[in-house]
């Protein structure tokens, strides 16, 4: 009778475990494993800012959060600064660091888990992401199920070919931001590294790319469920727009 009870017990506990994680509510990292620019020497990196900024914005707001990459595994980071209380918070959250340390692989992604999709930047960010075509799909099943694809900076480099059912630019007639070419370096070797442009890219899928020609000044864009930055500083910004649009989307459905 009791060995009964304990299996009856065990049973409910798994099944209210099983609705807990059903329920809750997922965003998906994208960050890329690229350490160099290229085939050069210049070494790539994550922007650690363009992580753990709207990283805090969701979990705090209670979403929990999972990193992937094209291979999953450790990611490399840079843009690191100390003097901001965030960012110093979660380089020495010893936690959080070997989440960053052991990354999915787009295989070990269930889709249907995610509310959102955020492409973070850097300059890692240009490579191995966009041609990726598990990430693509995984985007592309996100947002077809009403979801939102968001990207700060060179992060919008990976949703330069995500596609609708039909073959068409997922983006089309779209406004989207990202890094612009007017705040790169032609000239210099890391740009001519470059896959692509991704302003160029956007319009090219018949995207509508918008910037603004000030540096640093939390330029971002809202477009049904696409919520693009220009640079760093718009980071929070679109993390806040995409738990705005997640909360509007709740509430529609009441």
């Amino acid at each position: 009778m009791r060995q009964a009870v304990y299996s009856l017990l065990a049973i409910l506990l798994l099944n209210c475990c099983t609705q807990a994680n059903q329920n809750e509510e997922k965003i998906l990292f994208v960050t890329s494993n690229q350490h160099y620019y290229a085939n050069t020497t210049i070494n790539a990196s994550n922007h650690f800012a363009e992580i753990v900024l709207a990283y805090d914005v969701f979990v705090n707001k209670g979403y929990s959060v999972d990193f992937v990459s094209p291979e999953g595994g450790a990611i490399p980071l840079g843009y690191i600064s100390t003097s901001d209380s965030i960012q110093k918070h979660y380089l020495y959250d010893s936690a959080f660091m070997n989440r960053l340390k052991t990354t999915k692989k787009p295989e070990d992604i269930n889709a249907t888990e995610y509310q959102a999709i955020y492409y973070s930047g850097g300059g890692a960010a240009m490579f191995g992401v966009a041609e990726n075509q598990k990430i693509q799909e995984i985007a592309e099943k996100i947002y077809a199920q009403n979801g939102i694809v968001s990207a700060v900076c060179h992060g919008t480099a990976g949703i330069v070919n995500l596609k609708d059912e039909h073959g068409n630019p997922l983006y089309q007639n779209k406004n989207i931001s990202g890094y612009p070419d007017l705040f790169e370096n032609k000239d210099a070797e890391y740009y001519k590294s470059f896959p692509f442009s991704i302003e160029e890219k956007i319009r090219e899928n018949s995207g509508i790319f918008k910037y603004s020609d000030k540096s640093r000044d939390n330029y971002y864009v809202v477009d049904g469920n696409f919520i693009t930055g220009q640079d760093p500083s718009a980071t929070k910004s679109v993390a806040e727009k995409v738990i705005e649009s997640l909360g509007n989307q709740s509430t529609n459905k009441k």
